[in-house]
């Protein structure tokens, strides 16, 4: 039973790197390599962030894939000493979701001996490292490997399962034998996906067995697996000797602290009404085929979450514990409401007495392909704590809110408002009675200042921020004039925004040419005069330019620190507020874009085409301009990211890709099932416009690609426009 008396000291912030070697048929997949962690480490980055302890790598398949092969121990040295000597304990890991070197796998008898006889070497290399993961989740890593198939060995069956699964405890035990011979005080932490699954009543068999099943690693670790365990049949069914379970009983190997990694995904709903899930492959057992989804994606009836999850594993194991792995995909104000909940629910239970010693923010260089469950290496990329798609450590938000942990007002709040799985949209089946939930975004103190009521951008960054439980004001002309400083201080003072995002602005290119007047004041005037007012209260703002502030003649893409030379007045404009917005608010974040599309509004070159071509008419298109397309919804997303982060200075969003409007129309027309023979195609001259346009405006960064590419943009468009479509119908 666990004593219900406050714990003494702090709850620690613990970091860690994802670092999985994994290996699919002969190809290994290794997270480092793609984050170039062995070149860049940003070691002082990680450190920056006031951790406690850090899970880092000392990887079996990356040290020694040749076996008897001399191991290069240089960068592990240098990584390990740097976090030494600033006073942060390294929990060092031997294998991450791998399968070891190509000479063995986790179906190798041999695999545990092989795996103590590198721990070993590891101890005598580090003699003072005292936490060690042997294997990290091993119970997660068999069933993808032995279970379901997807990493190697790709197992599909029960047998192999345990086998993998009784593999890697036996190399866990064997190499912490091996490390203790080195130094008798090592420790074990050792993580395990924290899960639990709940059912309909008729798959409640399933769920029990499940929930009996998710502690097997500490179970079986502790001497627990004996002739009165639940579990006892399983492993006798599916062939595990006797004698191979004895060897746990006779050397138990209690976690010095048990490690729970806990994701959105980690507790499961099983149903069998496979008719309300179209959208999900059923799976099944040999009784009843159902549906296993995500818990969170259902009305579940009975508390869940960390809250519940943790005391259960400290009333059965009675062992110190800490949440070892706690991150979230998603947008930036998210990750900090999935990190500060999980921080709270850990400091509230240590208060009651629960001995837990750390919350681990994970992946803080991010990952790669888990979106794919590592399978592929056509790898998408998430940050963590650091977003390292520029080729540097950018601090993202949740950086800013481990380093200030409960003392930065601003992102404490940001936190505190309910993240996409808590909200009534979530879920693939919708609950019998309607949630009693607000219809509006929950009010903050202070709201983002959304200026441009009446535009695309404006009316779109709302709908996102409404998407996301962002509370903002979306102020028009009459509300805030940026061109006019009385307006805008009297805006400020009104409202109180923690950011301003301008959406404002003169939109109409060829126009501009005979309104010059029109154009600057609202294009260039206003933003300098709103920088300024920004700068002055310290307010994040966000602003936006275009890609026609270049003039084409660059045979490639444009990146940010290309000079700038317009060709028209309305690129002149925007060139003229980077340079005035810039100066008056160096911190300020200034987007490039380029042409919009989006599902939601009539004005786009998109919509255009679509709309001539079905009703029979024909069009003219330039075949001699390149832009990169921009989906709305991607700028939107990426804008309010950057802006939740702080981050400054010009920066490009555009989808990737480079398209002449040519080929844009014809797209068009073939997605929309038109007739694209009225399209005509012609040089730009020919079509008499008073504005010049580059001949290449595509838009490249060199500070981290951000959007999607162009061909997975044009596909979720016409997904969304079908929708919107038929809810306007």
């Amino acid at each position: 039973m666990v004593a219900h008396t406050p714990m003494a000291g702090e709850l620690e912030l613990w970091g860690g790197l994802e670092c999985t070697i994994n290996r699919v048929g002969d190809r290994y997949l290794d997270q480092f390599a793609l984050a170039n962690l062995y070149v860049q480490p940003n070691s002082d980055s990680i450190a920056s962030l006031g951790i406690r302890k850090l899970r880092f790598p000392v990887l079996w398949e990356k040290h020694q894939p040749e076996a008897g092969e001399v191991i290069d121990w240089s960068y592990s040295t240098e990584q390990l000493e740097y976090y030494r000597g600033r006073g942060i304990d390294v929990i060092a890991t031997l294998v991450h979701h791998g399968s070891g070197p190509q000479h063995t796998s986790l179906l190798d008898p041999g695999f545990p001996e092989q795996l103590a006889a590198y721990a070993g070497k590891v101890a005598k290399q580090f003699p003072w490292v005292e936490y060690y993961t042997p294997v990290n989740e091993p119970l997660t890593t068999a069933r993808f490997s032995g279970l379901y198939g997807l990493w190697y060995p790709h197992a599909r069956d029960d047998r192999s399962f345990l086998r993998c699964l009784l593999h890697e405890l036996k190399g866990t035990v064997l190499a912490m034998q091996a490390i203790r011979q080195v130094n008798p005080g090592a420790k074990l932490v050792q993580t395990e996906d924290l899960g639990k699954t709940y059912s309909t009543p008729k798959l409640a068999y399933q769920a029990r067995f499940e929930n009996e099943r998710r502690w097997l690693t500490f179970d079986i670790l502790c001497g627990r697996l004996n002739e009165r365990h639940r579990l006892w049949k399983y492993f006798k069914t599916w062939g595990i000797e006797e004698e191979e379970l004895r060897f746990f009983i006779e050397n138990p190997c209690p976690p010095d602290i048990c490690g729970f990694n806990y994701y959105v995904t980690s507790e499961r709903f099983l149903d069998e009404r496979l008719h309300q899930y179209p959208q999900l492959q059923p799976g099944g057992n040999r009784r009843h085929r159902y549906v296993d989804v995500e818990a969170v994606r259902v009305p579940l009836d009975e508390p869940s979450g960390l809250p519940v999850l943790l005391p259960e594993a400290a009333e059965r194991f009675g062992l110190p514990m800490a949440v070892t792995e706690v991150h979230l995909n998603c947008h930036r104000e998210d990750q900090l409401r999935w990190f500060k909940q999980a921080w709270d629910a850990c400091a509230a239970l240590r208060s009651e007495g629960y001995d837990l010693r750390g919350v681990t923010s994970w992946a803080l260089m991010g990952s790669f392909g888990w979106n794919k469950l590592l399978t592929c290496t056509d790898c998408d990329y998430e940050p963590g704590a650091f977003d390292i798609r520029g080729g540097i450590a950018r601090p993202t938000a949740l950086a800013h809110f481990l380093q200030e942990l409960g003392r930065t007002p601003h992102f404490e709040e940001l936190a505190a408002g309910k993240g996409w799985w808590q909200r009534g949209n979530r879920f693939l089946v919708p609950p019998l009675l309607p949630l009693q939930e607000a219809r509006t975004t929950p009010k903050q103190r202070q709201p983002i200042l959304i200026v441009g009521k009446r535009g695309t951008l404006g009316q779109a960054f709302a709908r996102i921020c409404r998407e996301r439980s962002l509370s903002y004001v979306l102020a028009g002309r009459e509300d805030c004039d940026i061109a006019n400083p009385e307006s805008v201080m009297a805006a400020l003072g009104e409202i109180r925004p923690w950011a301003v995002i301008n959406a404002a602005g003169y939109v109409r290119v060829d126009d501009a040419e005979s309104d010059a007047e029109a154009c600057f004041r609202d294009n260039a005037d206003g933003p300098a005069q709103l920088a300024l007012a920004c700068a002055r209260f310290g307010i994040p703002l966000a602003s936006f330019s275009s890609d026609l502030v270049f003039d084409g003649q660059k045979a490639t893409g444009y990146v940010e620190s290309d000079a700038v030379a317009p060709l028209n007045v309305y690129g002149e404009s925007k060139a003229r507020a980077e340079q005035a917005v810039l100066s008056a608010y160096p911190d300020a974040l200034m987007l490039r874009t380029s042409a919009f599309f989006g599902p939601w509004d009539r004005y786009n070159f998109f919509h255009w085409v679509e709309e001539t071509l079905s009703l029979g008419q024909p069009l003219r298109v330039a075949s001699d301009q390149l832009v990169s397309p921009t989906y709305v919804p991607d700028l939107v997303h990426a804008a309010l990211d950057l802006l939740i982060d702080r981050a400054g200075g010009i920066r490009h969003l555009a989808n990737r890709g480079a398209f002449s409007w040519a080929e844009l129309a014809y797209m068009v027309a073939e997605r929309a099932g038109l007739d694209a023979s009225l399209i005509e195609t012609v040089p730009t001259a020919a079509l008499g416009l008073p504005a010049r346009r580059p001949h290449n405006s595509v838009l490249h960064t060199e500070k981290g690609q951000m959007l999607p590419d162009a061909a997975n943009a044009f596909h979720r468009y016409f997904a969304a426009k079908t929708r919107h479509v038929e809810l306007m119908d």
